[in-house]
Order: structure tokens, then C-alpha cells, then sequence
């Protein structure tokens, strides 16, 4: 009986990342290159280097709506927070909640969208179809 363990065998699954990292990252839930976005939000037609079509996935508003209840609780709460314990003028919460829910709701909807677009992929999703059928 050795006491080594078997060797590793690198597989292709062994190389794509995982759900956080390609979220986070933009990357192509196929071949891991940072290639899921055109611009802030807005996915790329498709990978560049390995051709998987993200225009075929349905990730819609989901996302959206999502982060709308959510985000939209949590800056509200804070704002009420704040105006409770310290009173501030209008003006500094204006200069304040703006740009901090824009960078909030504009980083959360790139990563929830990765992130669905991701679980899409990887469990081969469609839309109108049911497992089995």
C-alpha cells in the first residue's frame, strides 16, 4: 500500500472559474477570458476567443428589479440613518446618495448579470424549457 496520493489530472473544468470570480471579473463562463462586457452594463455579442454566443442567453430584468428592492431599501435606511443622528442639510444628502447609489446599482448590476448569465450557462438553461421535456 503507497502512502502517496494519486496524482491530479488537470481537466478543462479545473481552469474556468468559479461563479464569484467570473461575476466579479466579467469573464466567459466557457473559457474564462475577460470578455463579457462591451461597455458598463451592456454584454458583448459574443467571446472573442472561444465564440460562445451571449446574445442566445435570457438574463432580462431580473437583475434589475432585484437590485431595485434591494439597493433602493439599503440607501434609503442609511439616508434615514443619517438624517436621524446627525440632520444634515438637503444639499449633503443629495451630494451624497446620488453618486453613491449610482456606483452601487451600476457594480451590483454587473455582477448579478455575470452571475446569472454564468448559472445560464453552466446549467443549461433556456428559456420555455423544462428539464426532461
Amino acid at each position: 500500500m503507497s502512502g502517496a496520493a494519486p496524482a491530479h489530472r488537470s481537466t478543462a473544468a479545473d481552469t474556468l472559474p468559479g461563479l464569484a470570480r467570473a461575476s466579479l471579473r466579467g469573464l466567459c463562463p466557457r473559457c474564462g477570458a475577460k470578455t463579457l462586457f462591451a461597455g458598463v452594463v451592456g454584454f458583448a455579442p459574443r467571446c472573442r476567443p472561444c465564440g460562445l454566443d451571449y446574445s442566445a442567453f435570457n438574463v432580462g430584468d431580473g437583475p434589475a428589479a432585484l437590485l431595485t428592492l434591494f439597493l433602493g431599501g439599503l440607501v434609503v435606511g442609511l439616508a434615514i440613518a443619517l438624517e436621524l443622528i446627525f440632520g444634515p442639510p438637503f444639499w449633503v444628502h443629495a451630494l451624497l446618495w446620488v453618486p453613491i447609489t449610482a456606483a452601487l446599482v451600476v457594480g451590483a448590476l454587473r455582477v448579478s448579470k455575470a452571475a446569472l448569465l454564468y448559472s445560464e450557462y453552466h446549467n443549461d438553461a433556456g428559456e420555455g424549457r423544462q428539464g426532461g421535456a
